[in-house]
């Protein structure tokens, strides 16, 4: 034990910086699961979505995307427009909120987006459209 403490001594600085940076890995570790927001499941989506007839949906996919195919009942709300488009759905800042893209990366950006403008319910389809679909579950066209 005595051998540790005079090798942490020795190596002050050493273990300063070891500090500093485990407190920034947890710090960005943390950021990064607020950040996340709730993640569904396909099967917990659904459930969001009967239990709640108020819920707001957003398929955050291109337009071109979206016309392919969507979980029934989203409204189509592109990434790079959503910024612009946010206060067209202040009526649903205290309800929840589904949202979803390809694959359930580009949710995340979506999700800061709707936390700063006040949404308090935010929630991300884990896997996007990609598990939506393995999971067998239906998209519409219209």
């Amino acid at each position: 034990m005595q051998q540790i403490s005079e090798f942490v001594v020795n190596n002050l600085m050493l273990f300063a910086a070891l500090a500093v940076v485990l407190v920034l890995l947890i710090k960005a570790e943390l950021d990064n699961q607020a950040n996340k927001g709730l993640l569904l499941s396909p099967s917990m989506a659904i459930r969001l979505m009967n239990n709640n007839s108020d819920a707001l949906v957003l398929d955050l996919r291109t337009a071109a995307d979206y016309k392919k195919g969507h979980i029934k009942g989203s409204k189509s709300a592109p990434l790079n427009e959503l910024s612009g488009s946010v206060n067209s759905f202040s009526s649903y800042k205290d309800k929840p909120v589904l949202v979803y893209c390809n694959s359930g990366n580009t949710a995340t950006r979506a999700l800061n987006i709707l936390k700063k403008a006040g949404f308090e319910q935010v929630n991300n389809l884990e896997g996007g459209v990609a598990a939506w679909r393995e999971a067998n579950m239906p998209l519409v066209k219209k």
